[in-house]
């Protein structure tokens, strides 16, 4: 088993790195294996809705997205982490979400958790709009007790914020819990429900 995370920040290190890796401690305390991976700060290309991906599986771009859909086919579970730009999530995030979500297969019923990192506000309006990315492809989202953010303009504040590290480790503890849950259902005979789909209504004719 195993839970893909990627730190949606430009600072490799940073606070957003900190939330993740309490996140990571207490999957691997549960006996899932993690990797986190970073976007980095080089230039990201949003998509252009060229249909590529539909011919190929793959990003017509290569600047990491089609390396990060295969990391995230391979896990049983995800985790997106990102800072707080104008109450809203990282740009170069969301210009990768956009293509990863077109590109990568078999996320149906896979766990996953949106984490937001912010000096003060926006945090959740960010995790908002990673969420849809998750109810969109059929992804149960892990709840914790709290809503998914730490607080800090560096890794040092975000560890002051005992809260918010609590609410990283139940992350941890409710995605390990509902991986194993799930796994106990596909060996025992209980088979994830295949979607309708074929539908599809336009508002405007």
């Amino acid at each position: 088993m195993k839970v893909l995370l990627i730190n949606g920040s430009p600072h490799k290190e940073g606070c957003t790195n900190r939330a993740l890796c309490e996140v990571a401690k207490e999957l691997n305390n549960n006996d899932v294996e993690t990797e986190i991976v970073w976007i980095g700060t080089g230039a990201v290309h949003g998509c252009i809705a060229c249909g590529g991906c539909a011919k190929t599986g793959k990003c017509v771009f290569d600047d990491g997205v089609n390396e990060i859909s295969e990391k995230m086919a391979e896990c049983d579970g995800l985790v997106v982490g990102t800072p707080v730009y104008y109450a809203s999530p990282n740009g170069a995030l969301l210009a990768i979400l956009d293509r990863l979500f077109g590109i990568c297969p078999d996320l149906a019923h896979k766990p996953a958790a949106a984490v937001a990192s912010a000096r003060r506000g926006g945090t959740t309006a960010s995790l908002d709009v990673i969420n849809k990315y998750f109810t969109i492809r059929q992804m149960p989202v892990v709840a914790s007790t709290y809503w998914n953010m730490v607080h800090g303009s560096k890794p040092e504040d975000v560890e002051k914020d005992a809260e918010g590290l609590q609410t990283m480790r139940n992350i941890g503890k409710n995605m390990a819990w509902l991986i194993k849950c799930i796994k106990v259902g596909e060996d025992n005979g209980i088979t994830a429900p295949t979607a309708d789909s074929g539908e599809r209504t336009n508002f405007i004719r």
